[in-house]
């Protein structure tokens, strides 16, 4: 039985004394003891131990107090899993030194067994679930499935990932053939965390706002609705587009149990878009985590007034950003705890 159990009440609409918390990269940059262990493994060596994992994931519980953990991995796993080279360069970000230009490339592409090419994620999951023993719920993610096209297709991290979007304009049975592949291997990763323990869902569509609400209707949103269809009645899921407001109506429909929304996105906005029934997630800045702590707590306190205590979680609008100071991040978990 979970001692805190917060934000899954929050998950299933359920009436609370105070909105849950946690943070979107909780377990990062900002910390000093992830620096310290940044500084002696590599980026995939961190994902792809267990032990290492684990320890990283539960930093941020031990340190700020969230009322969630989320595993330390990367969204990019699942196209390593898929015999695509991805590698993480100094001051570049994401690599892959062989880009997906042809159904060629995407017929070499396989969809793995997820135990046999993912399995270090798997003990993390049950490595963590142990040692978190019953404090708070584990959340597991996945990239969407476009915004794993972007990365496969694009090569590197973008600020418009012109590439991808030529690809899909431009050889569009390709590009569907690569999200489904892409989709098949997620929902088969999903269930196996499902099966592993995590408590909840969550689904990064990082790179959905870069497209048009036509085209996100072509490009991303049906093969996250196949991700959704394949888990809603097995755990909760999450929904995060940054930059999708224009989508929260359709998914408010969807049958996923809640929604990220970003900064650019009011309150009153999301819930009105969203059909005013399921539960929001966000939508801090992430940057205003360099205010003053008093203004912190007074913009935490605004924050919840205007969405409501009920079905809501409170985040941020993105990932925390690493020169956040470490007692602001605690400032914004405390803030929440403190809203009564």
């Amino acid at each position: 039985m979970l001692k805190n159990d917060l934000f899954l009440k929050a998950l299933n609409g359920e009436k609370v004394k105070r909105p849950p918390v946690w943070m979107m990269r909780q377990a990062g940059r900002y910390l000093p003891d992830f620096m310290t262990l940044k500084n002696k493994y590599d980026f995939f060596t961190r994902c792809q131990t267990p032990e290492l994992a684990t320890k990283i994931t539960l930093m941020p519980i031990e340190q700020i107090g969230p009322d969630a953990a989320i595993l330390f991995s990367d969204i990019l796993v699942v196209l390593q899993a898929m015999q695509m080279t991805v590698e993480m360069r100094d001051n570049i970000g994401p690599w892959i030194p062989n880009p997906v230009r042809s159904q060629s490339d995407i017929d070499k592409l396989i969809i793995p067994n997820i135990n046999e090419h993912l399995g270090y994620v798997m003990e993390a999951i049950k490595m963590t679930k142990t040692e978190l023993n019953q404090r708070v719920p584990l959340i597991g993610f996945a990239g969407s499935p476009w915004t794993l096209l972007c990365y496969a297709v694009q090569g590197q991290g973008s600020k418009n990932f012109d590439k991808a979007k030529a690809f899909c304009f431009s050889q569009t049975n390709e590009a569907h053939s690569l999200l489904q592949k892409i989709t098949d291997t997620t929902i088969l990763y999903l269930k196996e965390k499902v099966a592993c323990g995590v408590n909840a869902i969550q689904i990064f569509d990082s790179w959905g706002g870069l497209l048009s609400p036509e085209d996100y209707n072509i490009f991303s949103w049906p093969y996250i609705q196949q991700i959704i269809d394949a888990l809603k009645n097995e755990i909760p899921t999450i929904i995060f587009g940054k930059g999708c407001w224009f989508a929260l109506h359709q998914m408010g429909k969807s049958g996923a149990a809640a929604l990220g929304v970003d900064w650019t996105c009011s309150a009153k906005n999301a819930r009105y878009l969203s059909g005013g029934q399921i539960t929001l997630q966000g939508n801090f800045d992430p940057s205003r985590l360099l205010s003053p702590i008093t203004e912190i707590t007074e913009a935490v306190y605004k924050m919840i007034n205007e969405f409501g205590k009920d079905r809501y979680i409170v985040n941020l609008g993105h990932g925390i950003l690493p020169n956040i100071p470490v007692d602001h991040a605690k400032a914004f978990v405390d803030a929440v705890k403190s809203y009564y």
